[in-house]
């Protein structure tokens, strides 16, 4: 059972950012340079547009991209695209963590992807409809913002409550490669229509989140006890070690239940309310980590969101090319937040793992702003060493440090907490999230070295905030 919930809950989380990061890759579609040499083949593209869809109107055609995105104010435009998800994902994942902790998992995450699937696929309608308003796809945005945030609480909760603290930091490291690996499949998905057809870039992702959903409601299972009860009453709890994990099993008459009303964490199910957004916040950590997370997170969705398009006017490559070699980034993340979580396992110093990873971050960022101008080769290596640093402390505390904290001795045996002590967690850093690519898209027409520097100052706070 525990191999099929890591299993099953790492695909369904990557589902979640195969469905963001198309946007990253039809950045460069949705603009593009009106150099004279490629006239002819922007010509060629608009006769094949208008080849496979009948209802495009050749006068609304634009030879620098799609309208309203093909003005001299394009990256303010996809900046505001960007902050309009992560905006409301921010806003709303405060919400989400305290909704999620008094709603049954399964049907909370499965109605979440849905409508996930669905507001996704409707930012890529707007090719097939022809659609040039802005605020359309601004909306769609916003909706999916507030929607994707049902994810990370529900998958947090569930794995939790399937695996204790042994090796936490090493289990959720590898399981939380899930973010990379979901990066990674929506970048190639992507990338395989974003010259061709660019609304399928995001109907695609909105039909494979949308058929996870429904594996989530078929066959999530929210807690051991939901499968395992013990039939002989008794008034003490029995642990039972399995694999270096702590598996608490409740000896105590009960029905086996998918559709039970509450999250925990392992120490009990009944007898607590779900603590208050107050009561978590006065968690010992949780202020510190989300101040963290926030600078962290700030760095590694300006990568998530503009590496593309940084790749494609530095290396002069396609929107194609440019999204396939962003990957890498991704590549070197997973490496990172298994790196971290061992790391932190042996040392037992979550902050003290975050500060030193923090701290190579900074001068290697640098090193990436000027190492990416000499070429192909120097590119990938730099993106794979960057990924790494970037998305460990991320990845660490998002996972590992929220499951620590949702589960703090401080509650005293109260463990309907992990679900709101992660929203908030996130939450915090999903604020970072929002301004990293907004400041990217203000600050890049001054130049992107203006950018890395931004992102080097981003670091160093996260690092002076673990200390």
């Amino acid at each position: 059972y525990r191999a099929f919930i890591f299993t099953l809950t790492f695909f369904l989380y990557a589902s979640f950012h195969l469905s963001r990061k198309p946007i990253s890759i039809v950045k460069g579609e949705l603009h593009k340079h009106c150099a004279a040499s490629h006239e002819v083949e922007l010509s060629s593209y608009r006769e094949y547009a208008a080849q496979i869809q009948h209802v495009k109107k050749p006068s609304n055609a634009s030879q620098c991209g799609w309208e309203p995105f093909d003005k001299n104010n394009y990256k303010q435009l996809l900046g505001a695209l960007d902050y309009s998800f992560l905006c409301a994902y921010a806003i709303g994942m405060y919400l989400s963590g305290i909704i999620g902790e008094r709603l049954p998992i399964r049907y909370y995450l499965t109605v979440g992807m849905l409508a996930s699937g669905l507001f996704t696929a409707m930012f890529g309608l707007g090719y097939f409809y022809n659609i040039h308003n802005l605020w359309f796809y601004i909306m769609a945005q916003i909706a999916n913002g507030l929607v994707q945030t049902t994810g990370w609480p529900s998958v947090v909760t569930c794995i939790g409550n399937w695996f204790g603290k042994g090796r936490r930091g090493l289990i959720m490291g590898i399981w939380n490669s899930h973010t990379s690996v979901g990066n990674i499949l929506g970048s190639l998905i992507a990338a395989y229509w974003v010259s061709t057809c660019w609304g399928l870039s995001f109907v695609m992702p909105g039909v494979i989140i949308a058929v996870m959903g429904i594996f989530c409601f078929l066959f999530l299972i929210e807690h051991p006890k939901d499968i395992s009860c013990s039939s002989t009453p008794s008034s003490v709890s029995e642990y039972i070690f399995y694999s270096d994990f702590c598996l608490l099993i409740y000896s105590e008459n009960c029905t086996a239940s998918q559709n039970s009303s509450s999250a925990v964490t392992g120490e009990g199910r009944h007898g607590t309310s779900a603590i208050s957004f107050l009561g978590a916040l006065r968690i010992p950590g949780v202020i510190e980590f989300s101040l963290c997370l926030l600078f962290a997170k700030l760095v590694s969705y300006t990568f998530l969101f503009w590496l593309p398009l940084y790749i494609t006017n530095v290396e002069h490559l396609d929107a194609k090319r440019a999204g396939d070699l962003s990957t890498l980034f991704d590549v070197g993340g997973i490496f990172g937040g298994i790196l971290a979580g061992l790391i932190s396992d042996r040392l037992e110093k979550r902050a003290s793992t975050c500060g030193m990873m923090l701290l190579l971050a900074a001068p290697t960022l640098y090193m990436f702003s000027a190492v990416s101008k000499m070429g192909l080769e120097a590119t990938v290596v730099m993106l794979l060493i960057s990924g790494a640093l970037v998305n460990g402390p991320y990845a660490l505390i998002t996972t590992a440090v929220s499951a620590d904290l949702g589960t703090h001795k401080s509650l005293k045996g109260n463990a309907r907490a992990l679900s709101t002590v992660t929203a908030i967690i996130d939450g915090t850093g999903s604020v970072g999230a929002a301004l990293g690519p907004l400041l990217a898209g203000l600050i890049s027409p001054s130049g992107w070295n203006n950018v890395f520097y931004m992102l080097m100052v981003a670091d160093a706070c996260a690092l002076l905030v673990s200390l």
